[in-house]
This record gives structure tokens, C-alpha cells and sequence, in this order.
């Protein structure tokens, strides 16, 4: 039996880690589940796995939770210190699922006890990879990705002989704006933005999905997981998001991770590695899909895209400056303060006008991000929608 704690368990990923493990409740158990401030949904899913712990970030809504969970022994808690404390339980697996840079200090906690960490949120390999990926290596953790594209890449990857590898190539929907012109994105609604094609998820990285930055995170995430050049890591649109990625070796051979467009698949990957387990989606059928499309992706239509690729070229500070400027961005567009086209343009702004030194630590990540949010802040209110 693995111990299992959840970083996120009201998200989609949270749910769909839920979801798996219940089925399978004689090879799991429940350490720690945790939300933000969805006291409902965290109860209901502490009950249900009868969980050890359960703690919300907000700890305004740690008093409901108290009184959700009375009588049931399962200790609460909120706040920062507590969700790093939780991260810190000693879990064979832990999921990482907190959408943002919030997740990292969390994350980190979960590292330092040497288990099993899936990797659901791309801000921390993004923002702080060197840190992370060094922290994982002096405590002898194992990370492994659960986007479905880096676990398609890992499945298919060999990590024996990289040197054989010619290019890893990653694939995107295109996102819901993939036939928009940029005069019709301009007037894209929230809706309209957070209507996915293929996928069901959260409304931040439905967003990131509409604009493509969701691929340039994943570009730069890839970069940081797997021994190869940047240059040998290349995105094309798949609009069916059947095939998840792709990896081409120096013989000509192209190995690829075949699936239907649901994160439980990639997640029972990660919770049974390296064996696997069963996942109750239909079996894939090639026939009714009928044919697969691929195209190169339009830099001047989706410049996330652009903004990304120069990011991981430059190196140091520039990926935590731009994960953190989008995030911004992305939140005033859900708040319906700018418009579509903002989002790439208020993170084009912030990353011409800050440029810091490298951050070496962790404290130094976060005042990077910190600093960054602010200007992009700033220029925010400078947008009139």
C-alpha cells in the first residue's frame, strides 16, 4: 500500500487523483488532502479516503473545517506553515497539484522527505528549476510529471541513452482560438477563452491553453526534465490531443504516447510507476477518430510562444519572470480587467523592464516572482478594456 498525500485535492488534477485512488482504496492511503478555501469539497473528500489530515491555505476558512470535520478524527490545520507541514508527512507519493508559485515552497517540503513527487504544476520546474531539481537530487526524491505531455515525453524517453535522442516534440490543441485571427481575439470573452476543444480543466490554464503560453511553460518545463538542447525541443498543433507528445531518435524512429484526452491517464501512470494500474477510461478507438492532423503553430498569432522559447534561452531569472508576469495577466483577464491580446502583451511588457541577476536560492526565486508581479501589476491598470 502507498501512502498518497494531495497538494490540491478540490482542483481538476486534485479530483482526478481522488477519483483513481478510490477505486483502488487496498493500495492506497490518504496522508494529507488540501485546498485553498473549498471547505466542502475537502471535507467530503477527507471523509471519503478517511485522510489523516486535512488543511486549507486560507486559514479564514480553517474554523469551517473544524466544524466540517468534528467528530471525525481528522486533524486540521491552515495556513503556509501548514501546507508545508503536510507536504512534509512523509508521504510514498505526493501530488502536486497548487496552481501558481504557491505551490513551490510545498513542494520543496515534499522533497526534502525523499518520496515520490508528481509534478502536475509547471510553475515550480519553470520558476525555479535549478533549485528544485538540485533539492531533489541531495534528498534522493523522485519527480515525475503528470502534464500529459511531459508523461507521454518520460514514457517514451530513453533515459539510458539520451545521447540517441535527435528531438523531443511536444504537441498542442492550438487551444480553443487555433482558427482566430488576431482582430477576432481581441474581442474574445472570458467564455469564450475558457471553452477548451479536447480538455476539461481549471479556468487559469484554460486561459494559458487559449493563448498557448500553457506550451511555452511546458516548453521550458521540458527543458528542465529531460537531458537534451533546447533547440532539440520543438512544438507542433495536434488538434485531436491523441497523440500527447513525441520522441525521435537518431535513427529516424518517432516513439509516441497514444491516449484519450483525460489526466487520469497520465496521473495512474505516476501512481503505479513503474508498474501500472487500471484507469476506467474506454479503450481508444483509432477507427472513430479517423485521422490525426498536425501543423506548425502561428508565432504571430500565439507570441507566448516566442516570449517562452526566449526566456528559456536567456536563462537565470527570465522563466520565473515570465511565469509570474502571466500569472497576473492571466488573473486580471478572469477578473475581466484587460483584454485577450493583454495577457501576452503585459508579460512581453514585464519582461523588457525587469531583469534581474539569477536567483541561486529559493528566497531569491521568490523575490524575483514578487518583483515581477508587481511591475506586471502595474501595468495592468495601465489597460482599459
Amino acid at each position: 500500500m502507498k501512502s498518497v498525500t494531495i497538494l490540491g485535492a478540490t482542483g481538476s488534477i486534485g479530483t482526478s487523483t481522488l477519483d483513481l485512488i478510490e477505486r483502488e482504496p487496498d493500495n492506497f492511503q490518504v496522508l494529507a488532502l488540501t485546498a485553498n478555501g473549498d471547505v466542502a469539497k475537502l471535507a467530503a473528500a477527507a471523509i471519503r479516503t478517511n485522510a489523516r489530515r486535512a488543511v486549507v491555505a486560507d486559514e479564514r476558512y480553517l474554523s469551517d473545517l473544524r466544524a466540517a470535520l468534528a467528530g471525525t478524527g481528522i486533524e486540521t490545520a491552515g495556513g503556509a506553515l501548514a501546507l508545508c507541514e503536510a507536504a512534509a508527512m512523509g508521504a510514498d507519493v505526493t501530488m502536486a497539484a497548487i496552481v501558481g508559485c504557491a505551490g513551490l515552497e510545498p513542494v520543496l517540503a515534499a522533497i526534502g522527505q525523499g518520496g515520490t513527487i508528481i509534478l502536475a504544476n509547471k510553475e515550480p520546474l519553470v520558476s525555479a528549476g535549478d533549485v528544485i531539481l538540485a533539492a531533489a537530487a541531495a534528498a534522493g526524491a523522485t519527480l515525475l510529471p503528470a502534464d500529459s505531455e511531459h508523461n507521454a515525453i518520460f514514457q517514451c524517453f530513453d533515459a539510458a541513452r539520451p545521447h540517441r535522442v535527435r528531438r523531443i516534440i511536444l504537441t498542442a490543441s492550438g487551444g480553443p482560438f487555433r482558427d482566430k485571427s488576431l482582430a477576432e481575439m481581441r474581442h474574445m470573452t472570458l467564455e469564450q477563452a475558457v471553452a477548451h476543444p479536447n480538455w476539461s480543466m481549471g479556468a487559469k490554464i484554460s486561459v494559458d491553453s487559449a493563448t498557448l503560453m500553457n506550451k511555452g511553460l511546458e516548453l521550458i518545463e521540458a527543458a528542465r526534465l529531460f537531458p537534451v538542447a533546447n533547440h532539440q525541443i520543438e512544438i507542433i498543433v495536434h488538434r485531436q490531443s491523441v497523440i500527447h507528445s513525441m520522441v525521435e531518435y537518431v535513427d529516424g524512429s518517432v516513439l509516441a504516447q497514444l491516449g484519450p484526452p483525460d489526466m487520469r491517464t497520465p496521473i495512474a501512470y505516476c501512481l503505479a510507476w513503474p508498474d501500472r494500474m487500471a484507469a476506467p477510461m474506454a479503450p481508444l478507438d483509432l477507427v472513430a477518430i479517423g485521422r490525426l492532423d498536425f501543423e506548425a503553430p502561428d508565432p504571430v498569432r500565439f507570441p507566448a510562444l516566442r516570449l517562452a522559447r526566449e526566456a528559456l534561452e536567456a536563462g537565470g531569472a527570465r522563466p520565473a519572470i515570465l511565469n509570474a508576469a502571466n500569472e497576473v495577466a492571466v488573473a486580471a483577464f478572469l477578473e475581466r480587467r484587460i483584454g485577450f491580446l493583454e495577457i501576452a502583451a503585459i508579460v512581453e511588457d514585464t519582461l523588457s523592464g525587469y531583469d534581474p541577476a539569477a536567483p541561486e536560492a529559493l528566497e531569491a526565486v521568490l523575490a524575483v516572482d514578487a518583483e515581477a508581479r508587481r511591475f506586471a501589476g502595474e501595468r495592468v491598470k495601465d489597460c482599459v478594456v
